[in-house]
């Protein structure tokens, strides 16, 4: 096990953490638990940036932290739809999750095909996870009473990050429609 292999290992076993952390019931809960999400953010910053600086990439991060990203994200935002059962903020939720589903399978089948450069991370898909960790961050801590008002600037975080989410998957798709219409004759 490498270090970020350790720190992307961590950000999985969070996710149950920050779950019984939201759901206590305590005025702060919904506080820590976005600070606990942040730790798990960071987490995913500092293991990428590690396995390039430390040149510890390999087959099974390239594998894992993907996973932990869209799980950890994926559970937050269903916590904080729970709380915030506004159709607005499901439908955000729907076109995230969704949109990592897409593109997940967009990659493994571009990988099977030889042309996964086609469907790298690009500026906009690191903006959109910029927008969308900070979103979940003010609105999951606005979920506690003494912090409500982070639920403004997290809820225009999430309208900025589901426009990139839709952005860079129309990017993405552009990018793979030539080896796509190639399959299908």
């Amino acid at each position: 096990m490498t270090i970020p292999n350790i720190l992307t290992t961590i950000r999985v076993f969070l996710i149950p953490v920050i779950i019984l952390v939201f759901y206590l019931d305590w005025v702060w809960a919904g506080f820590w638990a976005s600070i606990l999400f942040g730790v798990a953010a960071f987490t995913d910053w500092l293991d990428g940036y590690l396995a390039r600086r430390l040149d510890q990439g390999s087959a099974f991060g390239a594998f894992l932290d993907p996973v932990a990203d869209k799980l950890t994200v994926s559970v937050a935002l269903i916590l904080i739809t729970t709380h915030y059962p506004a159709i607005s903020i499901t439908i955000a939720t729907i076109i995230i999750i969704g949109r990592e589903i897409i593109i997940s399978a967009l990659r493994e089948w571009m990988a099977k095909a030889g042309q996964s450069h086609l469907v790298a991370v690009d500026a906009v898909g690191k903006w959109k996870t910029a927008a969308q960790m900070l979103a979940i961050g003010f609105l999951m801590g606005s979920t506690s009473e003494p912090t409500a008002w982070g639920f403004w600037p997290g809820y225009v975080l999430l309208v900025l990050a589901t426009l990139l989410t839709i952005w860079s998957m129309a990017g993405y798709l552009r990018s793979a429609m030539p080896v796509i219409l190639q399959s299908g004759r």
